[in-house]
């Protein structure tokens, strides 16, 4: 059965279910979905997790973009890793903003 992360969850708590909390990985629309794989599939060697975050259009789609890359980097490794996205709140300057998250971790 696979485990459910709700928007209600905290990011303590999602790194509380027995894993190693790990940085989270924030990609803007800006960001280079080559570089972010990088970040992405060496997060997930060393800790076997990464979190990824993005607020907006053009920065979700960056983000799929570089987990996508980042499985192909992985694969190499004979890592081949899941992907759990989820909603999360976030404040930014005070501001309340919804986020979306997506947790990488092997198969």
């Amino acid at each position: 059965m696979q485990p459910s992360y709700p928007s209600s969850l905290a990011p303590e708590e999602i790194a509380s279910d027995g894993h190693e909390p790990v940085d989270v990985i924030k990609v803007s629309a800006r960001s280079r979905s080559t570089a972010v794989a990088g970040a992405i599939a060496g997060v997930v060697r060393e800790h076997q997790r990464a979190e990824v975050q993005a607020i907006g259009a053009g920065a979700v789609n960056q983000a799929v973009k570089a987990v996508a890359i980042a499985r192909g980097y992985l694969a190499e490794d004979q890592i081949d890793v899941i992907v759990i996205p989820f909603f999360t709140e976030v404040t930014i300057d005070e501001q309340e903003r919804t986020a979306v998250r997506m947790i990488v971790e092997p198969r």
